[in-house]
């Protein structure tokens, strides 16, 4: 069976490695130079980390360096891909600088044509699949606003980029920048560019909780949301087990810790001192994305380093007197040689056929993926790494460890009626809670870990209680998860045998 992957960031790697080890022949296709997905030194900005600790941010069998630090650096993470696809064999089975231009899937013969073209000879080929997997990544294309006044603003020489697309800090030396944003992007490469820019300027149209890496100088990040504990803290539409009782009657210790955590965060990121504090409770912190505190980015506005606007947004770009310049809704009018945008990113399949994207997604756009794996009723189509994940490389190996059981002997799933059912109560309970911040149905976010459970539960091939248990109150170790692929490998053989 051949396999196409569009994609060689962390999913599509993780999927090439996996379904190679199961016997599969994959072709994965990057339009980019090099594998990384968002990794990818193209799009490394400025001061860009990992939201994990390298202890987390792993694959099973594959853990970060020993020399890395806690949080590693963007070129870390993308030597850490290269190595992983070097380790496992998967360069020759990589087109890098090859984008795929379309995917045309013919239901009768149970086949994909992709039209791919090369990058540096333009040249465009086709090549047939029995199967496509999707793993071009949530985070694919990001979202650059059309401001008033953009080409006068240019012709006087001002910039206008996506954060990814700001690679070199020596294009801030001396320069007036302006930082659109408040996700971990934005702080992150505000802090950066300030130390180098003229000035710095970040204009955030709503403020939202972060979380300090060290809570109180000593408990690390990874101990207070990277656990089971942490994720039976807040709401979910089938809660079960422990987290019914700490949402239920033991509500006050959920409160207790919730608010324990709230106070600290407020103080050590200064943030009633700064104006900064957001609305809603702490809890809200998982409302659409969890977001790391930026070391030194509190400082900075406080010590006046970094021009904070709060509410703002920009109203128009313009050319005074032959000096770029922006207007804030706040009435502020400031030079800026730069405006960088963190200001999101766009879900999109554009090599997928019209047809092909309207059975995929609902009329609002809302991927409509069962276990965010499977479309309802688009056949030998898969998608991996569309859902929004604190553990992003143990969600993706479950994603392609379930798509490997469906493939090698036919898991059963609930009838399509039954799946559609699910699929759409769960997008719906996804809106609600993120408040409209569903990123067009891929946001799971905080329940990881409740995720993965999912899908190896529904192939049969979860760790054990003992290591389910070890992870309440201890971070997820990704190395517990090798057992899923061992179980997987002896069901499989005794299909093939009882086949024989």
């Amino acid at each position: 069976m051949r396999i196409a992957i569009v994609g060689a960031g962390v999913a599509g790697l993780c999927s090439a490695k996996l379904l190679r080890e199961f016997g599969y022949d994959v072709t994965v296709f990057d339009r980019t130079p090099d594998v990384g997905g968002v990794w990818s030194r193209t799009r490394q900005y400025p001061g860009v980390t990992t939201q994990n600790n390298k202890g987390t941010y792993a694959f099973s069998d594959f853990p970060m360096p020993r020399d890395y630090p806690q949080f590693p650096t963007g070129s870390q993470v993308q030597a850490y891909l290269a190595d992983y696809a070097s380790r496992f064999g998967l360069d020759d089975c990589i087109r890098l600088d090859t984008e795929v231009l379309t995917a045309n899937l013919d239901e009768l013969a149970g086949k994909w044509t992709l039209i791919a073209r090369d990058g540096a000879t333009d040249v465009v080929s086709s090549s047939e699949f029995d199967q496509l997997i999707v793993a071009n990544g949530i985070f694919c294309d990001p979202f650059v606003p059309d401001y008033p006044g953009l080409d006068d603003f240019r012709a006087a020489g001002g910039r206008v980029c996506a954060a990814s697309e700001f690679n070199d800090l020596a294009d801030a030396v001396g320069k007036d920048i302006v930082v659109v944003g408040y996700g971990k992007s934005a702080c992150d490469i505000a802090e950066a560019l300030s130390e180098v820019a003229g000035s710095t300027t970040v204009v955030a149209r709503e403020v939202s909780w972060k979380m300090p890496r060290r809570l109180a100088g000593f408990l690390t990040y990874k101990y207070i949301l990277l656990t089971r504990l942490s994720e039976a803290l807040f709401e979910h539409v089938d809660q079960r087990g422990a987290a019914r009782f700490l949402t239920g009657p033991g509500r006050f210790v959920r409160t207790g810790l919730l608010g324990a955590v709230e106070w600290i965060t407020r103080r050590q990121l200064m943030l009633d001192r700064l104006g900064l504090v957001p609305e809603g409770r702490f809890e809200r912190i998982v409302r659409h994305a969890v977001s790391l505190a930026t070391e030194g980015f509190y400082e900075k506005i406080r010590d006046g380093v970094i021009d904070f606007h709060r509410g703002a947004v920009i109203t128009g770009l313009y050319d005074k007197d032959g000096r770029p310049t922006v207007a804030l809704s706040d009435s502020t009018v400031r030079a800026a040689d730069a405006v960088v945008c963190a200001t999101g990113f766009k879900q999109e399949t554009p090599f997928l056929t019209e047809d092909i994207r309207h059975r995929v997604t609902d009329a609002d756009g809302n991927f409509l993926l069962y276990r965010q794996i499977l479309p309802l009723d688009v056949p030998r189509l898969f998608f991996v790494g569309y859902g929004s994940s604190l553990l992003s490389p143990l969600s993706v190996e479950a994603a392609v460890l379930w798509v490997i059981s469906y493939l090698g002997d036919g898991t059963v799933l609930p009838d399509p009626e039954d799946r559609r059912a699910f699929t759409e109560r769960r997008l719906a309970w996804m809106i609600e809670r993120t408040e409209g911040k569903q990123a067009n149905g891929t946001n799971i976010i905080p329940f990881s870990v409740r995720h993965i459970d999912e899908v190896l539960d529904e192939v049969g091939i979860n760790i054990g209680p003992a290591a389910r248990l070890r992870q309440w109150l201890l971070p997820v170790d990704p190395r517990a998860y090798r057992s899923a692929v061992r179980k997987l490998h002896r069901r499989l053989s005794e299909t093939s045998r009882r086949r024989r």
